[in-house]
């Protein structure tokens, strides 16, 4: 058995812009992939704060800063909106131990302000 566990989240990020003419996927800024340990190509979850939209998706990296929704999310996601990113692991309970999650912390620009690792041990 294994567990789908978040292991890393960017919390209320602002979406920069969206292109509608791309073939899809989210730029997200390497400023924040590298604080949170989201790769290039890694699926993730985007939930849009401002309206209630869900979407997945996979990465592609950016220059700092920047949060857009490419293709058909462009259609759900304005310039403005607050978004969570989150990236999930499957995890055997053997590991759970030494899980760790990464929480990266934004300001208006997206620029990282601070970054919480916090562990499951914690939680028990």
């Amino acid at each position: 058995m294994k567990l789908n566990m978040c292991r890393a989240k960017i919390h209320r990020a602002i979406v920069t812009d969206g292109n509608l003419n791309y073939q899809g996927s989210i730029t997200i800024g390497r400023n924040m992939l590298n604080a949170s340990g989201i790769i290039p190509f890694e699926m993730i979850h985007v939930n849009n704060v401002t309206n209630g939209n869900h979407w997945e998706t996979y990465v592609i990296p950016g220059e700092d800063g920047q949060i857009i929704l490419n293709g058909s999310p462009a259609h759900h996601f304005s310039k403005g909106d607050i978004v969570v990113i989150m990236a999930f692991s499957e995890i055997s309970p053997i590991d759970l131990e030494d899980f760790k999650q990464a929480v990266v912390f934004v300001d208006v620009d997206n620029v990282v302000t601070e970054v919480e690792t916090k562990q499951l041990v914690d939680y028990l």
